[in-house]
C-alpha cells in the first residue's frame, strides 16, 4: 500500500462559491486536470484545501465530492487535522468510512505536550484506524517539529507508513532520508517544499506534495519522470521553471500568510478558468485589484495563460 504514494501528489485547493460554499463544478474541473496531467494521488484537507477553515459537515462534503470524482483512478490521502487525538480520530473514521486510502495527521496543537504526547497521538491514531498514516510536519503551524529520529522510530515499528514534510528544514530532510534508507526505507518520504523539489530529489525523496502543482501539475510529472529517468538537468529546469511561476507568492502586496499562498493559488486558477471564483474561507478576504493583475502578469511570462 505505501507504495502506491510515490509520486507526485498535489494537495488539492478548495474552490468556493461567491456565497461561500463548496464549489463542486470548479472542483472536479480541478481534479480532473491533475490527474489527466499524470499526478500519481491527491492529498485533500491539508493547509492548501481549508481543512482548519472547513467545519465537520464542510470535511465531509469535500472528502465525499472528491472521492465521487476521483473514482479510484488515483489513491487519496485526507487530512485529519485537529488540535488532539480524540478529534483526529473522529476525522479519520470519516475519511476511512467515505473511501480514503490513507489519512495524513499533524502533532496536537494549541495544548501543546512535549514529544511523549507527540509520540502517543500517533500511535493512538494507528490503533485506532486501519489506514497508512502519514504524519504532516509543518511547524509553522503546529509549533512542533517531528524529529528524524522518532519519526524513523515509529516508521519501523508500522505505526507511520510516511511523512509529508513542509518543515522547510531541508537539512533535516536530508538527515531523515539518509536514515531511511540506512534503515531499509520503511518511510515514504513526501516533499512539501515546493520550491527545492529537485534538492530533496536529491536526497531520496519518494514524492512531492507541491500546492503548485493545483497550477502548472504538468511540470511537477515531468520533473518527477526526469528523475526516475536520472535526468537531473530536466530535473533543474522544470524546478527553474515552477521557482519562477511561484513568484505568484511574493509578488502580492498587503496580504501575508493563508491569504497571499493559497489566495495567490486561487486566483491563478481563477485567471487560468480552472475555479470559478477565488474566493477564501472566512475571514481572509480575497485578492484583488492590483494583486490579481500582478500574478496574471507573472502567469503570462511562464506561459500559463
Amino acid at each position: 500500500m505505501k507504495h502506491s504514494f510515490r509520486g507526485v501528489v498535489p494537495p488539492v485547493v478548495t474552490p468556493l462559491t461567491d456565497s461561500g460554499e463548496l464549489d463542486k463544478e470548479s472542483l472536479a474541473r480541478s481534479i480532473n486536470r491533475m490527474i489527466d496531467a499524470g499526478v500519481h494521488g491527491l492529498f485533500i484537507l491539508g493547509s492548501s484545501g481549508e481543512v482548519v477553515f472547513s467545519t465537520d459537515q464542510r470535511r465531509r462534503e469535500i472528502i465525499a465530492a472528491t472521492m465521487e470524482v476521483v473514482a479510484g483512478r488515483v489513491p487519496v490521502m485526507v487530512g485529519c487535522i485537529d488540535t488532539e487525538t480524540k478529534r483526529v480520530i473522529e476525522h479519520a473514521k470519516v475519511a476511512k468510512e467515505l473511501g480514503a486510502d490513507a489519512i495524513v495527521a499533524t502533532a496536537p496543537f494549541y495544548a501543546l505536550g512535549g514529544l511523549p504526547e507527540v509520540e502517543r497521538h500517533f500511535r493512538l491514531i494507528h490503533e485506532a484506524i486501519d489506514l497508512p498514516l502519514f504524519a504532516y510536519d509543518i511547524p509553522v503551524c503546529v509549533h512542533t517539529k517531528l524529529p528524524g529520529p522518532l519519526l524513523l522510530q515509529l516508521g519501523k515499528e508500522g505505526v507511520l507508513t510516511g511523512v509529508k514534510d513542509s518543515s522547510g528544514d531541508d537539512v533535516g530532510f536530508r538527515f531523515l532520508a539518509q536514515d531511511n534508507a540506512n534503515a531499509g526505507h520503511p518511510l515514504v518520504l513526501l516533499t512539501g517544499h515546493e520550491i527545492v523539489v529537485d534538492g530533496a530529489y536529491m536526497s531520496g525523496a519518494d514524492g512531492a506534495v507541491p500546492g503548485l502543482g493545483n497550477v502548472d501539475p504538468e511540470a511537477y510529472v515531468r520533473q518527477w519522470d526526469a528523475y526516475q529517468k536520472g535526468d537531473w538537468d530536466a530535473v533543474r529546469k522544470e524546478q527553474d521553471h515552477l521557482a519562477s511561476l511561484a513568484r505568484i507568492f511574493t509578488v502580492t502586496r498587503g496580504v501575508a500568510g493563508f491569504g497571499a499562498g493559497v489566495g495567490a493559488f486561487k486566483t491563478a486558477l481563477r485567471l487560468m478558468g480552472v475555479f470559478n471564483t477565488n474566493n477564501m474561507p472566512d475571514p481572509v478576504l480575497p485578492l484583488e485589484g492590483e494583486n490579481v493583475s500582478a500574478i496574471e502578469a507573472v502567469l503570462r511570462d511562464r506561459g500559463m495563460l
